[in-house]
């Protein structure tokens, strides 16, 4: 019987330093966008949502020292069709789609994220 060599798990958990500051001065910059352009910033916003605390959070190894980050790149122009496509189903639907569309940004939040190791 041959043995498979395993090396140890490299992450123990993930951290993430999303202050409360970061957190307001978003939402008040969101909020402008938001009104300037009659809500339509609103499509986008959960996209630099995720990305905001993708982007600050560490990967920490199993006795707690960070050993990389998260590096999310999104950005509108990787996915303007993603997003032209959802809008449209969601004025089609009259809203429903939205249910889908929030798990779907995720999903392309996540595959332009990539981990730095330090």
């Amino acid at each position: 019987m041959s043995e498979v060599a395993t090396s140890p798990t490299r992450i123990g958990r993930l951290k993430c330093s999303f202050s409360v500051a970061e957190s307001i001065g978003s939402v008040i910059l969101w909020i402008i966008l938001t009104i300037v352009t009659l809500g339509l910033a609103l499509i986008v916003f959960p996209y630099y949502l995720n990305r905001a605390v993708l982007n600050k959070t560490e990967l920490l190894d199993g006795s707690g020292r960070p050993v990389g980050r998260l590096n999310c790149t999104f950005n509108i122009g990787h996915s303007i069709g993603h997003v032209v496509l959802w809008v449209l189903l969601i004025i089609v639907t009259l809203g429903l789609a939205s249910f889908l569309y929030a798990y779907r940004v995720i999903r392309v939040v996540l595959n332009e994220t990539r981990v730095e190791y330090y």
